[in-house]
């Protein structure tokens, strides 16, 4: 459902994605980017998820440049490992949107951070302004990673005991770049948070801990590489000598007190943004699991450090990490994630053109323009739909209310001549799939009272329904019924 969002929104011409966003909620660096894949490379399933598998593979480079550069091979090594064996990773390089990219952009920032302000680098206040304003134009976390930035940076100037002024002047140059970059894009921001939240979400409570661990694939992973960090980051906060680089005299490794800081300020870019993101999410909801992408970096390169520094214990247990997420359990979630590409194929050879497509739930349509022919005319439970793909979600809760149903469909049907076709794709409203937030209830209900009304409509005869069969498996599943109109009242 996600993945046809994407694909629809970036087949727009680049230069009007971003004024057609303020009706979605997103930044447009994801969409314009894809958007300029697919006119380069195609727009198949597997095109645009080796869009998605290339960021994630670059982690891995990313990764090991910082931690070498900044600590030592050691820590490059086991950064790189977590990055290439990441069941967040692996899982995202196989989904057409922007979380691989979002964790990419959190890793870059994250190491382009510590270059600048704890190295003291100041060359690579370029690279953060660059990747700190890239994140907040990819996804609306990259707000609450800035504030975690912030206070990390806060946390420096406090830690600094010399050349202070510097580092002021550091931070106002490389925050200064990040806040004109992203000046531009704050009116349409300010106008998104008003009127385009995420009313399919709930409000998190406080199993944050448990989603981290799903974060990193499983209670078992995140269990193993907390072992390897622990006594490693407790030698570094402890300032114990013990643990330093095994190579020395290699560039740009840290001292034990810039290791220290180092250490410190992953952390609290991480902690910081998760919990401003808790409780923004209590007032607007924005809390969904694949939006931790925006924590990754740090998560993962905190844990590279403090395994760097545990020895053998930390190798050990990174090891067994690492070859544990090889278990096909760990990706369990990776399955078919919807029958709208089955349905297409049973119902597209009785299709006419010009067919009326009515898709109950409303952010599905981009989807289901995705698999049906070209020259069919789309509408949801709201009314007719100018663009099939996207879905306009300004103010969409109270104008999904304010719909009737009757009134709605009859307006509908009278668009429909005698001998033409509607196609009723509907969600089931059953199983894994949440159907208890604003969005996700009414939807539910409109469904189960547009499907009764077509059905019990003399004027149209069912022709067809589809899938033949079901999926158990399936994340997003539908279900489509053909009808035939064969009289005028």
């Amino acid at each position: 459902m996600d993945e046809g969002l994407s694909v629809g929104i970036a087949s727009h011409p680049l230069g009007d994605i971003p004024g057609l966003l303020k009706q979605d909620g997103s930044p447009p660096l994801y969409y314009m980017a894809l958007g300029a894949w697919m006119g380069a490379v195609g727009r198949t399933e597997a095109n645009t998820h080796l869009f998605s598998m290339l960021a994630s593979l670059l982690c891995i480079p990313v990764a090991f440049f910082g931690m070498r550069t900044m600590f030592s091979r050691r820590a490059g090594v086991i950064a790189a490992s977590l990055f290439a064996s990441s069941a967040f990773l692996s899982s995202y390089s196989q989904e057409t949107r922007m979380y691989s990219l979002v964790a990419l952009l959190s890793l870059m920032t994250s190491v382009c951070f510590l270059l600048a302000f704890v190295a003291r680098r100041r060359f690579w206040l370029v690279g953060f302004a660059l990747s700190q304003a890239a994140m907040l134009y990819t996804h609306g976390w990259g707000i609450f990673f800035g504030v975690g930035c912030a206070a990390a940076f806060l946390y420096l100037l406090i830690a600094e005991p010399n050349g202070r002024r510097r580092l002021v002047v550091d931070g106002l140059l490389g925050f200064g770049a990040v806040a004109m970059m992203f000046l531009p894009w704050l009116p349409t921001l300010l106008y998104q948070s008003q009127h385009t939240a995420a009313p399919w979400a709930l409000s998190p409570d406080l199993g944050v801990p448990i989603q981290i661990g799903f974060l990193l694939g499983g209670q078992r992973i995140a269990f193993l590489l907390l072992i390897a960090a622990a006594l490693g980051v407790q030698r570094i906060l402890a300032g114990n000598s013990v643990g330093v680089p095994e190579n020395p005299s290699l560039k740009g490794s840290l001292d034990p007190l810039g290791t220290k800081r180092a250490l410190v300020v992953l952390l609290v870019i991480f902690l910081v943004t998760i919990a401003v993101g808790w409780t923004v999410s209590q007032f607007n909801p924005a809390w969904v699991l694949r939006y931790l992408a925006a924590v990754l970096g740090p998560l993962l390169l905190a844990f590279a450090v403090g395994a760097a520094r545990s020895g053998a214990v930390g190798i050990a247990a990174v090891a067994i990490a690492v070859l544990s997420s090889f278990s096909p359990s760990i990706n369990r979630d990776v399955n078919v994630k919807s029958n709208v590409r089955n349905i297409g194929t049973e119902v597209n050879p009785l299709l006419k053109k010009g067919a009326l497509v009515i898709v109950a739930q409303p952010e599905q349509t981009p989807l289901v323009w995705y698999y049906l022919p070209g020259g069919m005319r789309y509408a949801d439970p709201m009314g007719a739909t100018s663009d099939p793909r996207m879905l306009n979600w300004v103010d969409v809760v109270d104008r999904l209310r304010a719909a009737d149903p009757k009134t709605t469909w009859n307006k509908l049907a009278d668009t429909v001549p005698v001998g033409g076709q509607v196609l009723l794709v509907r969600p089931l409203t059953v199983g894994i799939s949440n159907w208890s937030a604003p969005w996700t209830f009414l939807v539910r209900r409109r469904s189960a009272q547009w499907s009764e009304l077509l059905q019990s409509d003399p004027r149209f005869v069912r022709e067809a329904a589809a899938p033949s069969f079901y999926i158990p498996a399936v994340t997003v599943a539908d279900s489509a019924v053909l009808y035939r109109r064969i009289s005028g009242r």
